[in-house]
């Protein structure tokens, strides 16, 4: 349960981190190319034992990383894009409402059993994630297209990442190359953007500065190891990955909602306070059934 704790909190502490580019205006895109860079260096030095680059092209998992690092960046411009265009709860919502792709995916893959205990749970926290989201105050979009492709493209890729994680988890990855495996996923995103760059703005390959790549190195390290501690969790026997997501996206919810009350004072409606408290209600049911 440690590795999923620990996961919680890198995964939490990248919410901190990108709260932090808005105030030191650190270009959110380079920064991201950055921190995947930094997730991939970090990911080699994790490695015990020599990491001989020239074997990696025959590992059985190399298509899903660079699959996977593809639809990482991919994603993250879907709900950047999202946040811009419908706001940012609409993003949030859409991304940690994605929970229910892989808890499908592990009933129907690995015929993964949930108690009437453990479904509370999860229903439960899909109604927590969406009033934790909500803000007030957000402003009324006119209906169109956009405001069902672009949340929808978002819950569809965030679910199939967690999904193809499970996977690849279970049926590529031994335990002694889950370092190397976040380290090639991340490098594979960090090429994505490079070749983004290079397509869209030939000249933003130049725009570097200390504070970006600062930026860029702090969010890396906890996106690294939210990753890699995730993998590990998934192996605890004691809850079927059904749980382990569901746990890991309501907690995330209910840690980053109580960062922004005490380090951003975010403003909090009674509807957010009912997302937190089932939020923890789902964790309880989830954890002692």
């Amino acid at each position: 349960m440690w590795d999923l704790i620990w996961s919680i909190g890198c995964s939490s502490l990248i919410f901190v981190v990108f709260r932090a580019y808005r105030t030191y205006r650190i270009s959110t895109f380079h920064a991201i190319v950055v921190n995947y860079l930094t997730a991939f260096f970090t990911g080699l030095s994790m490695y015990r034992g020599p990491v001989q680059l020239s074997e990696i092209p025959a590992q059985p998992w190399l298509t899903g990383a660079l699959l996977l690092g593809v639809l990482f960046m991919v994603i993250f411009n879907l709900m950047a894009r999202t946040s811009q265009q419908l706001g940012v709860s609409v993003a949030s919502v859409a991304t940690k409402m994605s929970l229910v792709i892989p808890v499908l995916a592990g009933l129907i893959l690995y015929g993964e059993q949930l108690s009437p205990m453990k479904l509370a749970g999860i229903l439960a926290a899909l109604v927590a994630v969406f009033f934790a989201s909500l803000k007030d105050g957000q402003r009324r979009f006119k209906r169109g297209p956009r405001i069902i492709v672009l949340p929808l493209l978002v819950f569809l890729g965030s679910g199939i990442i967690d999904s193809s994680i499970k996977y690849l988890q279970a049926t590529r990855v031994p335990e002694s190359e889950f370092s190397v495996f976040s380290a090639a996923i991340f490098g594979f995103a960090a090429l994505s953007g490079l070749v983004i760059l290079l397509i869209r703005t030939p000249r933003d390959l130049l725009r570097w500065n200390p504070v970006t790549i600062l930026g860029g190195v702090a969010l890396g390290i906890p996106n690294f190891f939210s990753v890699y501690f995730l993998l590990r969790a998934l192996q605890f026997k004691g809850l079927n990955s059904a749980s382990i997501f569901t746990l890991n996206n309501v907690s995330i919810v209910l840690l980053t909602t109580l960062l922004g009350i005490l380090l951003f004072r975010e403003p909090m409606s009674r509807r957010n306070w009912t997302g937190i408290a089932l939020a923890v209600a789902s964790i309880l049911l989830i954890s002692f059934s």
